[in-house]
């Protein structure tokens, strides 16, 4: 039943529309609910219920869905909606727990919460459902009083908040992440590296590095790194760097490198220790560029 086209009930559902605001004192984004159910009291005293309910300094919005299909409809159009108020009984049997599913699998929303609501509970095994279909809650309509209204949809606006501030988070490292890898990726076709595990042993080097000082992967992995100089090293040298890292701090110079044939090499070098959770060093890391 659409009731969007029934000027006699459509003043008991819709929501007010308030006056513009102006910018600066504009009410932040109110929580947006949907309600599913074939019954147009349902949504009115839903409506009713929660209209002073307030969370986080937000005011709830309802949307309104009668069917399976429009509630998918309605979600498809409105991805920011936080909570869809579920009935399970509508033009069929199980016309909910397909469109729980159908939000899950075919939509990939996995933020908005679920609640399922039914008339007929003897129809549906509430531990089943809870169980195979992704649900926040279950309730029979006649139990659900305006106190436990109230309770459940606060419990998963708070919920959907978290699962949003997280998800946000996620999206944001993400994007750092993939940064990262492009200026690594950048580095690595203009810098020699080399990675020394905690025990002093080569545990990677990249192409450049090997190009240029003709050196098969293989020749490095697994060997010291002093396979790269000529003894011996300047004391003075080892001495800054072996203090820095001992630190935890980065160590900067010019070293002279040998390749693979003995032609020696003049290299800015910067060797920065990789620590652990602890704040102990597991590797360093020495990244170079030619002179």
């Amino acid at each position: 039943m659409d009731v969007n086209n029934d000027d006699s009930t459509n003043w008991m559902i819709e929501d007010e529309v308030a006056p513009a605001k102006p910018a600066a004192t504009q009410a932040p984004s109110p929580w947006r609910v949907l309600i599913v159910d074939d019954d147009v009291d349902v949504h009115v005293v839903t409506k009713f219920s929660l209209s002073n309910a307030c969370f986080m300094g937000r005011r709830i919005s309802f949307l309104h869905a009668y069917s399976g299909e429009e509630a998918l409809s309605t979600l498809r159009a409105n991805p920011d909606v936080a909570l869809v108020l579920l009935d399970v009984i509508m033009e069929t049997s199980d016309a909910g727990l397909r469109v729980a599913r159908q939000i899950r699998d075919a939509l990939g929303n996995h933020l908005v919460r679920i609640v399922l609501r039914t008339g007929q509970p003897g129809q549906a095994l509430e531990h089943s459902i809870i169980l195979d279909y992704d649900i926040n809650d279950f309730w029979c309509k006649t139990d659900l009083t305006t106190r436990k209204l109230f309770t459940t949809v606060i419990s998963s606006l708070r919920a959907y908040a978290g699962l949003e501030a997280a998800e946000q988070r996620n999206r944001a490292l993400q994007s750092e992440l993939s940064q990262a890898r492009r200026l690594l990726a950048a580095v690595d076709q203009h810098a020699l590296i080399m990675t020394v595990n905690a025990a002093g042993k080569i545990a990677d080097v990249n192409d450049k590095l090997c190009a240029v000082l003709h050196f098969a992967p293989e020749q490095l992995l697994g060997q010291s790194p002093r396979i790269l100089h000529a003894a011996p090293f300047p004391e003075d040298q080892l001495a800054d760097a072996l203090q820095a890292l001992k630190d935890g701090e980065a160590w900067s110079d010019v070293v002279t490198a040998y390749t693979s044939e003995g032609q020696p090499l003049r290299l800015r070098t910067t060797i920065m220790p990789a620590l652990d959770a602890a704040g102990q060093a597991e590797a360093y890391v020495a990244v170079a560029s030619l002179i």
